[in-house]
């Protein structure tokens, strides 16, 4: 494998793209199945790795849609068979992003708990019942994460496989 020094400038680049979206899963504001995409995205237009770029790049873009399309569907199911209103989603997602500010990295986790619990609180009257709403709405939250996670490291794994087969 020879690369030339605008081919690895670009696979780097890719690589790093994707390593932030792989990070992107736990911190708010990165996007991370499109910045995972769009490192492939550079690489094969930029890097000239040959024909098989082209067939990563549609394997990467099959996995990162259906990455994206599980990621809301599945456990948006499971919250709305358990009965967890969005507005209590909204809630938390609104908490947590405050706590992420107030308390770096734990305050979002904190706030996402705390703001679903409340809702729950405020739409249920009692706190005994607004626990086991809150642990769904945890548990969709985490799920929806290693959905991305695992779509997210599908794409690198394509985009791994790609270069060094080129």
């Amino acid at each position: 494998m020879s690369l030339t020094d605008t081919e690895a400038v670009v696979a780097v680049l890719a690589g790093l793209a994707i390593l932030a979206g792989l990070a992107g899963v736990v911190v708010p504001g990165l996007p991370a199945l499109p910045l995972c995409w769009g490192g492939v995205l550079v690489w094969a237009v930029f890097g000239g790795a040959g024909p098989g770029r082209w067939v990563v790049l549609a394997a990467a873009t099959v996995v990162a849609a259906g990455g994206t399309v599980v990621k809301y569907a599945w456990p948006g199911r499971n919250l709305k068979r358990t009965g967890v209103p969005t507005s209590s989603l909204l809630a938390g997602g609104l908490l947590g992003l405050v706590g992420f500010f107030v308390i770096p990295v734990i305050g979002l986790v904190l706030g996402f708990v705390g703001g679903v619990w409340a809702a729950e609180r405020l739409r249920l009257g009692d706190s005994r019942l607004a626990w086991p709403a809150t642990r769904q709405a945890v548990a969709a939250a985490g799920l929806a994460m290693l959905v991305e996670f695992l779509a997210g490291l599908l794409v690198a794994a394509l985009w791994v496989a790609g270069l060094l087969l080129a």
